[in-house]
């Protein structure tokens, strides 16, 4: 069976349908440096837990739902050039 995609259609590999493999990525890579950091600062267990759900969990939402229907990686890359660049402004007549 053959399935013929327009031209104008953005066809992007999706992880499980609804995330971007580049953003499972990232987010298991934040996940391993949450893991570490969480381990480091406490010794219980259930405190580990409870802090590295309340830091993740919004980190994955975001990445998950997306910003205004972009990916992560692409708005923080828009939030990085507009750091870098900050003086320069859009001018129209």
């Amino acid at each position: 069976m053959h399935f013929i995609f327009p031209k104008n259609y953005n066809f992007k590999p999706k992880l499980l349908g609804f995330i971007e493999y580049s953003t499972a990525i990232l987010d298991v890579i934040l996940a391993i440096f949450i893991y570490f950091l969480v381990n480091i600062i406490f010794s219980n267990i259930s405190i580990k837990i409870y802090v590295f759900i309340s830091l993740f969990f919004p980190i994955l939402l975001i990445s998950i739902l997306g910003i205004n229907k972009e990916s992560f990686i692409s708005v923080f890359k828009y939030i990085f050039k507009f750091l870098k660049n900050q003086n320069i402004y859009l001018y129209q007549k």
